[in-house]
């Protein structure tokens, strides 16, 4: 399986900050947005990524991450010239996912709770169909809900609904088989005039290949699309790393434990930033 991370242009819910930095750059806490979704690629075992992003943005995150040798991982990259919708990043990663299947996860959400690494690497060994997760929100109206009968088959998807027909909301991680990219180009715009997500999850619900996997109270999935949910996504992360001193979302120290490298390849990555307490942290793994 590939992963795909969809970095999609500045967000106009965090303008004018947007247009002074890439969003996915923005530090979340104590590291780079897209570290988070990186990261989550990583659990799931995933090594080979490609990043979508716009024209202005791409190369900052080349800067940033590189060819992925240093921790053991493959990264390509591709421009999106403009945001089209979700779905698009199939038709544009066609060549990258070569018949694979494929997760795409989005460059501004991260995920944090018990037994995740486990749900991945699950949802990552599919062959048939798709996977997808729910996630209990207060008001769902900003996601694509999914709804559930009394026996907790999935009857319906829809896209940002006004009338939602429940509260469950399904979060910017998706598994998918290998003909995803054959789904994709058959997908017609929606009336916002993009290639929905939802409209590609329909088509595995209609074959009767979809599942989800619903996340449990007290696991955090959080979406940094605006300037509170940013602040709000800090300081979870500050409190964790604080409390219990294991980081979140440290590429390195999971590129380690995943053995994609050894002692001295994380000694080294841990002296690059040796002045800051990440970089101290990474050291500390040796002790």
């Amino acid at each position: 399986m590939k992963g795909i991370i969809l970095a999609g242009g500045s967000a106009t819910r965090l303008y004018p900050l947007s247009k002074a930095i890439s969003k996915q750059i923005m530090p979340v806490y104590d590291k780079p947005m897209i570290y988070y979704p990186l990261s989550t690629l990583m659990l799931a075992g995933i090594r080979e990524v490609l990043v979508i992003s716009t024209p202005r943005d791409l190369p900052m995150f080349k800067e940033l991450l590189g060819t992925g040798e240093e921790i053991g991982m493959k990264f390509d990259y591709i421009i999106q010239e403009k945001p089209n919708g979700l779905a698009q990043a199939f038709v544009l990663g066609e060549k990258f996912l070569d018949g694979d299947s494929a997760c795409l996860i989005l460059g501004d959400n991260m995920f944090y709770g018990q037994s995740f690494s486990r749900m991945l690497k699950e949802a990552a060994t599919i062959t048939s169909g798709a996977s997808i997760f729910g996630y209990y929100v207060k008001d769902p109206r900003a996601y694509g809900v999914v709804e559930f009968d009394e026996e907790g088959k999935v009857i319906s998807l829809e896209e940002k609904p006004q009338k939602p027909k429940s509260n469950y909301a399904v979060p910017g991680l998706y598994f998918y088989d290998n003909t995803v990219t054959k789904k994709a180009k058959d997908l017609q715009p929606s009336a916002r005039g993009e290639y929905e997500i939802t409209d590609l999850n329909k088509m595995y619900l209609e074959e009767g290949s979809l599942k989800v996997q619903l996340f449990g109270r007290g696991f955090a999935w959080l979406d940094t699309g605006n300037c509170d949910s940013l602040l709000e996504a800090s300081n979870y992360v500050e409190t964790i790393q604080n409390r219990q001193g294991f980081y979140i979302s440290c590429i390195e120290e999971i590129a380690w434990r995943n053995k994609w490298i050894d002692n001295d390849a994380l000694r080294n990555l841990g002296q690059k930033f040796d002045k800051t307490a990440y970089g101290q942290y990474i050291l500390s793994l040796l002790d």
